[in-house]
């Protein structure tokens, strides 16, 4: 048995490796490092910041005031995204432009009569800066907005610099289905897979390097220190900010992945508006037990179902490991496809009003007669793969980490 004194070199160095691996796992975001170079790409200028709740450092700090009390620039404006600059409106409801009690500086809202700033919004704006926490799936909105203020930045002839942040899901995950041209909308702007395995920074560089920002803008984008590849949030070592009303725990991105496109069709209890949004998967016609085995069936790794059943629905509680190494877009298309099923009418015959937005989520209309045609799951799910892969291929060079 070792010494007592044998023992505290030991011990020391046991301490020594764990402050090594915190400090290694500590990411430092865009904006920490905008910060830490004294704002200098930003000096001298009037900025206008595309923002909302999520627009912190990593002590919690907001961008936005960090920007207005920066004694080298001058913040002017900021702009606001869908569920607004403080991210408690409800999804698809229009945001109101305002004075922005902290900074009392006009907030734009580009969730209202316009997605995109317009030439009066940018009077007096030298260059726009973004920072925003996206979820790494393709229908949430923020990459949207943040295209549109490039498209903005560009027609001003404008700096647009965008504050890099993780993405939760990881930098390796691509799932899910490529949009078709004709569903391109504000919940689908760019043409890539549903879950793209990108930070924010780098679909600008690749939206801008590939032309579907017209006219180009002139792009900086201030990268992360730390933040590798394979980290979901929970590897980052940063406090989540819910990023909106539905979106609470830095593992709901892995969730909305999984449930967010069968919540867009009638009938579907998928959580939303619960402490468990996007969480569940149920309805009334379904027979919870059978619908839960089922799930279990498709061996999705990483994923663990219980039986739910609430005020008359019934189906499965869904429990998601962030590293979990099943494709989550694919447990989607088997929920809907095992709700479908036993459904009188089925999903789609439920859903008039909504199936142009369930198509502009998915990015396709061809799911309809898939799943109303019986094709397998795993048919549906490899033919996603080869755009998957020449994504893969072409986002390479865009990549900062």
């Amino acid at each position: 048995m070792p010494s007592p004194q044998q023992k505290i070199p030991f011990l020391s160095a046991i301490l020594f490796c764990l402050l090594a691996l915190s400090a290694h796992a500590q990411v430092l975001l865009g904006v920490d490092v905008l910060e830490r170079e004294n704002f200098s790409i930003l000096e001298g200028r009037r900025i206008g910041l595309v923002t909302n709740q999520t627009g912190v450092d990593s002590q919690g700090v907001k961008t936005r005031l960090l920007l207005r009390r920066a004694g080298n620039i001058r913040l002017v404006a900021l702009f606001s995204p869908e569920h607004g600059l403080d991210g408690v409106e409800m999804a698809g409801r229009y945001v109101a432009s305002r004075r922005d009690s902290l900074t009392g500086l006009p907030v734009y809202s580009l969730y209202g009569p316009t997605r995109k700033p317009s030439p009066q919004m940018l009077q007096g704006v030298d260059a726009l800066v973004f920072d925003m926490q996206d979820i790494g799936s393709r229908s949430y909105t923020y990459v949207s907005t943040m295209v549109k203020c490039m498209e903005a930045a560009g027609e001003k002839g404008i700096p647009f610099i965008v504050l890099d942040r993780p993405n939760p899901l990881g930098g390796m995950r691509i799932e899910g289905p490529s949009i078709e041209p004709r569903w391109i909308s504000f919940v689908g702007q760019l043409p890539i897979p549903y879950v793209h395995g990108m930070t924010v920074g780098e679909l600008a560089r690749m939206a801008n390097g590939r032309g579907w920002v017209q006219p180009r803008c002139n792009l900086t984008v201030i990268s992360m220190r730390g933040w590798q590849r394979p980290m979901t949030w929970p590897d980052t070592g940063l406090r989540w900010v819910p990023t909106s009303p539905n979106i609470p725990y830095a593992t709901s991105p892995f969730y909305y992945v999984a449930t967010g496109i069968v919540g867009e069709l009638a009938g579907m209890d998928i959580g939303v508006g619960t402490s468990e949004p996007f969480e569940l998967a149920a309805a009334k016609w379904l027979d919870g037990a059978r619908f839960t085995s089922a799930l279990r069936s498709t061996h999705i790794a990483g994923v663990e179902y219980s039986e739910y059943s609430k005020n008359g629905f019934r189906g499965a509680r869904i429990r998601i490991d962030p590293r979990a190494a099943g494709n989550l877009s694919a447990l989607g298309i088997y929920i809907l496809a095992l709700a479908n099923s036993v459904a009188r009418p089925d999903l789609f015959e439920r859903s008039p009003s909504k199936l142009e937005m369930f198509y502009k989520v998915y990015g396709s209309s061809s799911i309809r007669g898939q799943i109303e045609g019986q094709v397998p799951v795993p048919r549906i799910v490899n033919s996603w793969l080869p755009e998957n892969q020449r994504f893969d291929a072409e986002r390479t060079p865009y990549l900062l980490y």
